[in-house]
């Protein structure tokens, strides 16, 4: 009889055992997380039961094919210091579908608006489809702290999706937000009452504040000789330049710009094209520092005055001498 019971014992615990398993294989993204086909939609990924991620729908036959996809809403993504990626609203609304505007930046989810995914996932009534531009980095954040939020994942999880969905590990703020998430509070939950349709997103302004830090950033980088960036611990100067680069491919996106005259978007996308090559020589580890110093100086003869923008009085810490002025 002890020989049977211990054998019974040894047989549950193996059966244990192996659903353990079994329950960690089903729970992991590597299996949970589908990749989809599509031809309309790219980096379309099934991430729970009830989210899909991917990029920006253009056109009708991408909303159609997510309007199949069974999804009711739709949660946009845009950088959060441009006035661009304004959702295709009446779009979307031809097909059934209706959009949640929660922009993020590529440098983390905020409190905030961790609290408003989680309220916007709570609330989708069935399926929503998440995306910022490219359905790489900013959307895949925002579907991590949802999915730990909602669908149980863990931080593990969390950060395996981020990797397997193509967000670079240059975005340590879009990693670090999956890394650091903590549930919102039910009663700052409750106050959520309205999500917006459109956003209200920064003007060129805040970006050109934004891109005086990030140089700012740089310039004690280069004078560490690029080891680091002093007192930024979590900050690399190639996540940096990536950061500065964002800033000009985003703002060359933005209606704001398309206003402007050909010869502003012509300097503009020649910045982003420099700021593009510095971002790759910083992450090349056998590029030396007097490549670095050219690759930043070529951005900086492009930096734009921002003194007068839209009216109001910036002051700007750039001393490097201004090719050229942003008007009307």
């Amino acid at each position: 009889m002890k020989t049977g019971s211990r054998l019974s014992s040894v047989c549950v615990a193996m059966f244990a055992a192996l659903a353990l398993a079994s329950m960690a294989r089903a729970a992991s993204p590597e299996s949970v997380v589908a990749p989809l086909s599509s031809t309309n939609v790219h980096n379309l990924f099934r991430a729970s039961t009830n989210v899909f991620s991917g990029n920006s729908p253009e056109g009708d036959a991408a909303f159609a094919e997510i309007a199949k996809l069974g999804v009711k809403t739709i949660i946009m993504k845009t950088i959060i210091s441009v006035d661009g990626g304004k959702p295709v609203v009446e779009t979307a609304r031809k097909f059934g579908l209706r959009y949640i505007h929660l922009p993020i930046g590529y440098d983390g989810v905020p409190t905030n608006r961790v609290a408003e995914l989680v309220k916007a996932a709570q609330s989708s009534g069935g399926p929503f489809y998440v995306h910022c531009h490219h359905g790489l980095h900013r959307g895949p954040a925002a579907v991590a702290v949802m999915c730990e939020a909602t669908a149980g994942w863990t931080t593990n999880q969390a950060v395996a999706w981020l990797k397997q969905a193509g967000t670079s590990a240059d975005y340590a703020g879009l990693y670090r937000s999956a890394i650091e998430f903590h549930h919102p509070d039910p009663a700052v939950l409750a106050r959520i009452v309205e999500l917006p349709e459109v956003a209200k997103t920064s003007s060129l302004v805040d970006v050109m504040v934004a891109i005086d830090e990030e140089f700012d950033r740089l310039k004690a980088a280069q004078k560490a000789g690029w080891s680091k960036i002093p007192n930024q611990p979590d900050l690399t100067p190639a996540q940096t330049a990536t950061m500065l680069w964002e800033h000009f491919r985003e703002m060359a996106r933005a209606d704001e710009t398309t206003k402007r005259p050909e010869d502003y978007r012509k300097k503009l996308s020649a910045t982003e094209q420099s700021a593009e090559q510095f971002r790759a020589i910083l992450r090349d580890d056998k590029s030396d520092a007097v490549a670095r110093d050219t690759a930043m100086q070529a951005v900086r003869l492009w930096k734009f005055d921002p003194a007068q923008l839209d009216g109001r009085a910036v002051t700007s810490k750039l001393e490097v001498p201004i090719r050229f002025q942003l008007t009307r």
